[in-house]
């Protein structure tokens, strides 16, 4: 226990004598830390002093510098100013000097014009005397006349006028008549030479329009699909569009025929999503032919705003520009009337601008001309009439308006661009190659015998294809029985024989379809 308690007392003892060390080593180790920290901060401090005095030297030279260079730039200034004052009172000075002589030569003159003064007062009154002597010896002069006449001086001058008068009215009459004559020679002259211009400023395009248009197939085993089983494709296809499909030893083409360009574009197209798609047969061609029918009439409206657009015509009523587009599909004498019209706006354009006129209302009255032609329904008036009547619904200029509906003289001329239009319209239509009258005259076949078969009740559609020898009509199941079919076929084979003329014979087909549709959901 004793040895425990010593043991203990030795420990403490031991443990004291180390921290007095640890103390004192401590204490001698801080003295030295303190008085390397003193010699450290005063050599930082020597060197601040010395970087100070350098930074100092160095901002003073730099200000010496900035002053030097100021003072350099203030005193070229100073030169500069002084230097233009100088030319500012060298410039005065020679202004005072021309003054100074222009007022010199202001008192000359007014001296001498004083002078003149004078002189030409002295003159006056001379004249002033002259002059009433003068009219003393005049009215003596009279006085004798009118003794010697024995006339008074007024009825001698009336008498004089009127001889006077009637002279200069006959000399006037005959120079009239010579200006007119020469008048009437150069506006021959350049009414010619205005026209001959025009015509050899514009490149036409041939515009002859054919009734068929061939359309190219990959192979021939399409051919196969297009005629269907006993030919059911294609008697839908031609019932549909009412174009005549033509299939022949002709390689990988089939022919499509029809008088009118509209329904041939959209077999056109309907063929072509058909052959695409694959699926062909009855119901399928009735889907795509309506379905295209639809898209063809945007097609018309798209055509008819980029040609506006190329022919610079702003402002143009939406249904106008449909017009425009629809007559792409259309053909006079054989000649595209989309091709014609801006043919003839073209013309109406240079033309106009030749007599000084507005260009831009004569190419929209050109454009415009032939709208009549593609009526949405039939009606009594002449194309001109009908176009005229168009515009003028649509808000067109009267001047477009008249010029429209003159352009076959069947309403009166009442501003300058209605005889450019119509001469324009002569020129286009009457240049080599632009129509066929041939071609019309078959087209108004055409048409007359679709219109004959459409006149009879019942019926739904009439189509004439094979280049007019046969007309297939089209009757509304429900209306027309079988019986009823075989005597309206008789009685239009009838009706052409006696009412038209036509070379060969016409086969009449009356087709009756009765159809059930029924939705399964």
């Amino acid at each position: 226990m004793q040895l425990n308690v010593l043991s203990i007392i030795i420990g403490g003892i031991a443990l004291l004598i180390g921290i007095v060390a640890g103390k004192f080593i401590f204490a001698r180790n801080t003295k030295k830390i303190i008085e390397e920290a003193e010699i450290q901060s005063q050599k930082i401090i020597a060197d601040a002093k010395v970087t100070s005095e350098n930074l100092k030297k160095e901002r003073l030279l730099e200000a010496k510098e900035k002053f030097v260079q100021l003072k350099a730039e203030h005193d070229r200034e100073l030169l500069e100013k002084n230097r233009k004052i100088g030319d500012q009172e060298n410039r005065i000075k020679q202004k005072e000097q021309s003054i100074n002589q222009k007022l010199e030569n202001l008192d000359r003159q007014s001296k001498e014009n004083e002078a003149i003064k004078e002189t030409l007062n002295r003159q006056i009154e001379v004249v002033n005397q002259k002059r009433t002597e003068l009219e003393k010896h005049q009215e003596e002069h009279i006085r004798r006349l009118e003794k010697i006449s024995a006339m008074s001086a007024d009825e001698a001058k009336a008498q004089l006028v009127e001889s006077l008068r009637q002279e200069a009215q006959t000399h006037a009459l005959s120079i009239q008549q010579e200006i007119i004559e020469e008048a009437k020679l150069k506006a021959n002259k350049e009414a010619r030479k205005i026209v001959i211009q025009t015509i050899q400023r514009t490149a036409a395009e041939q515009t002859i329009e054919n009734t068929v248009t061939v359309f190219n197939l990959e192979s021939d085993e399409i051919k196969g699909q297009i005629i269907g089983r006993e030919g059911r494709n294609i008697r839908a296809i031609e019932a549909a569009t009412g174009v005549d499909l033509i299939v022949d030893d002709t390689p990988e083409a089939i022919v499509l025929s029809s008088f009118d360009p509209l329904r041939r574009e959209i077999a056109r197209l309907a063929l072509q999503r058909l052959v695409a798609d694959g699926r062909i047969h009855p119901a399928r061609i009735e889907e795509v032919v309506e379905k295209t029918r639809r898209q063809l009439e945007e097609q018309v409206l798209e055509i008819g705003e980029r040609t506006v657009i190329e022919m610079g015509i702003h402002g143009l009523h939406k249904e106008l520009v449909r017009i425009v587009g629809k007559m792409r599909f259309r053909s006079s004498y054989g000649q595209n009337l989309l091709m014609h019209s801006r043919e003839v706006a073209n013309l109406c354009g240079i033309m106009a601008s030749e007599l000084g006129m507005n260009p831009k209302l004569a190419k929209r009255a050109g454009l415009l001309h032939d709208i009549g032609k593609v009526p949405d329904e039939e009606t009594e008036l002449s194309h001109a009439l009908l176009g005229a009547k168009l515009a003028e619904k649509y808000g067109e200029n009267p001047a477009v308006v008249n010029a429209i509906g003159a352009h076959h003289d069947e309403m009166e001329m009442r501003y300058v661009i209605s005889p450019i239009v119509q001469a324009c319209d002569a020129i286009s239509g009457a240049r080599p190659g632009a129509r066929r009258e041939i071609m019309q005259q078959y087209l108004q076949r055409i048409k007359e015998l679709e219109t004959l078969a459409m006149t009879y009740p019942g019926v739904e559609k009439a189509y004439a294809i094979q280049a007019g020898r046969e007309l297939r009509v089209i009757v509304e199941a429900d209306k027309v029985t079988d019986n009823d079919s075989e005597k309206l076929s008789f009685e239009i084979a009838q009706k052409i024989q006696t009412e038209m003329t036509y070379p060969g014979q016409i086969k009449v087909t009356v087709i009756r379809e009765k159809r059930t549709v029924n939705m399964a959901r």
